[in-house]
Order: C-alpha cells, then structure tokens, then sequence
C-alpha cells in the first residue's frame, strides 16, 4: 500500500508531460502554417499602417478638400480618396471605372466609422489618426451604396454615400486628372 500514492503521483506527472508535448506540437504546428502561408501563398494581414494628424488632416496634403474624390495619376493609376466624418462621406459619390484596380483611400478626423460598398467585398474600419487603403476592381456598372456600418452618434443613419462604376469608355478624368460623378 505504500506504493500507491507514488505510482499515481507518478501517472499524473506523466499524463501532464503527455499533454504538454501535445500542446507544444499543435502550437507549433498552426505557427508553421501560419508562416507557410503568408510566404508562400502571399496571405498576410494589412499591414500598410499609416499614420495622418486627424486634426489638420483636411488642411494640406491628401486629404485636403481639392484632393478628394477620384484621381488618375500621369502613370494611369486611379485613387479615390475619401473623409469619413460626422455624419456625412466627403465626397458624397466618387466616380470608377469598370474593370481597373483602384485604390480606396480612406481617413476620418473624428471618430470610428465602418465602409462598406454594396455587392463587393469592400468591408473596412476608418479610425482617426489612420489611413485605411483598399485596392478593388469593380466588375460591373452601376451605382453602389456606401453606407457607414459603425455606430458613430446620433446622426449615423444619414451617414452615407454612392460609388458610380462607369464603363472604361465613359470614364473620362479633366485636364486634372479628377474624375466627378455624374448627374442623373
């Protein structure tokens, strides 16, 4: 009877080494997939963390007001930039073209709001202080609804906006390089 108390002493010590090991490999195994994939699969999160002053965001640079809305740059690039404050998209519509990558670029100077556009997978969070950037490419025509899916005060239901998705031979960005909605 003595040795009762150290043989199941001893069968616990073991049995918790057991789980251990166990633990250890499943760790190390979904870490190794993790790895896997991001290098070889290229699935890694957003990871382009930039950084804007909230509070003078719409005075200079970007996101000043003569810089929202659609852009093509002189290398063809489209980017469309956007301000989401209380409560209200500014721009309130942004014109795209069917069928080419563009940039969404999105910032707010006030609190949290959440961006989703209608029929896509655009799905993102705008936080002050932060650049949200979405690439996409819109594969049909029509007007898209963008409304704010973050609570963000009392307002927050009114807090919407329109993406126009245009065929590649009716976009057609001034001298500037903007690119306006069109009327309808």
């Amino acid at each position: 009877m003595t040795h009762a108390p150290e043989l199941s002493e001893r069968r616990v010590l073991l049995t918790e080494l057991l789980w251990s090991v166990g633990v250890a490999v499943l760790v190390i195994a979904i870490i190794g997939m993790v790895l896997v994939t991001a290098l070889t699969m290229g699935v890694n999160p957003p990871s382009n963390v930039e950084r804007i002053d909230p509070k003078t965001l719409h005075l200079s640079g970007e996101f000043a007001e003569q810089n929202l809305g659609t852009t093509v740059a002189s290398d063809g690039s489209i980017t469309a930039r956007v301000i989401a404050t209380q409560f209200m998209f500014v721009p309130r519509c942004i014109q795209v073209p069917e069928g080419r990558q563009v940039t969404l670029r999105m910032t707010s100077p006030d609190v949290i709001h959440g961006i989703l556009v209608t029929g896509t997978n655009v799905n993102t969070m705008v936080l002050p202080g932060y650049v949200a950037q979405v690439p996409r490419v819109f594969t049909r025509t029509g007007d898209l609804l963008i409304p704010c899916h973050e609570y963000c005060g009392l307002g927050h239901s009114e807090m919407y906006a329109g993406v126009q998705v245009v065929p590649q031979s009716e976009f057609r960005p001034d001298s500037n390089g903007r690119a306006a909605c069109a009327k309808r």
